[in-house]
């Protein structure tokens, strides 16, 4: 008896189910077809955002990144309206509320890579610094060799790798050599307060003029700055036509060997410091006396 209840209630219940699914079978033909229509929107509506952000943001990374995005959101919103269809709304709603609670979990959690992830989307939009560039952010100068959507892989002109995480190089200032194509190297030189200051300017511009590796479009200065004290101090700038460090350094150590020669030659003197000691409480007491006065 108890097995022909039970078998009874099986067969009440799969035929309840039957014909709950045949109602449903038109809901669940337009779903589906919904569905296959929404892969089709989807994907179409990726490739033509790719194809237009090529144009105007040149990163492959961030144009896939953004195409799968709105692929993501387009086949959501017609997941969506195939369970309304459905009579789904419960499980709509469920889906909603669950999915909002383990985004901001995941906000909390996954803050500092989320902070570093939209500071290289905007890196890749506003495009401070490219690949190849040389640079200096914060503590570390030389060229960019990769820029990711987490971090900025920077190699030294020592030779190391440094990876700096992107939000450190959006929020700090962002020194590139690059952007102009030249660089200047500024040249710090003392000469004897006997010289002729005038005389010293036309040596000094003459023996770098002609340096190669100079820009031709950019005038090399000479300022006199202070009296030191064993010296008069004055800074010469020279633009080197290439941001690169060896151009950089070449010009330089050419400068400094240049400036020396023709020193040289005109009898124009770079002091050593001097120091004056002083053995007496009131100054001016020379080495001998106090020897004498031991």
């Amino acid at each position: 008896m108890d097995i022909d209840h039970a078998y009874r209630l099986i067969t009440e219940k799969l035929t309840l189910w039957t014909r709950e699914f045949i109602r449903l079978l038109p809901n669940i033909f337009l779903a589906a077809l919904i569905m296959t229509f929404g892969f089709f929107i989807a994907r179409s509506a990726s490739k033509a955002l790719q194809r237009l952000m090529r144009r105007f943001i040149p990163n492959q990374t961030l144009d896939n990144l953004f195409g799968s995005l709105i692929y993501l959101f387009l086949l959501g919103v017609f997941f969506f309206i195939a369970l309304s269809i459905l009579k789904l709304d419960k499980a709509v709603t469920t889906i909603l509320a669950g999915a909002g609670i383990a985004g901001l979990a995941l906000a909390f959690a996954f803050q500092d890579i989320a902070a570093n992830f939209m500071s290289g989307i905007l890196i890749s939009i506003r495009r401070p610094l490219n690949v190849g560039d040389i640079v200096k952010v914060k503590d570390y100068m030389g060229k960019v060799e990769e820029i990711n959507l987490r971090d900025t892989i920077v190699r030294t002109f020592q030779g190391q790798m440094v990876i700096i995480p992107n939000k450190d190089v959006f929020q700090n200032p962002i020194e590139n050599y690059s952007m102009l194509g030249k660089r200047r190297f500024d040249l710090s030189i003392g000469v004897s307060y006997g010289d002729d200051l005038d005389k010293v300017k036309t040596v000094t511009l003459a023996a770098v003029k002609d340096i190669p590796g100079l820009c031709e479009d950019s005038e090399v200065t000479m300022f006199y700055q202070e009296f030191g004290d064993s010296s008069i101090n004055f800074v010469i700038r020279l633009w080197v036509n290439s941001p690169e460090q060896p151009a950089f350094l070449q010009v330089g150590s050419e400068a400094i060997m240049r400036i020396k020669k023709a020193y040289d030659e005109n009898d124009i003197m770079i002091p050593f410091p001097i120091r004056t000691l002083d053995f007496g409480i009131k100054g001016g007491v020379p080495l001998s006396d106090m020897k004498e006065r031991k």
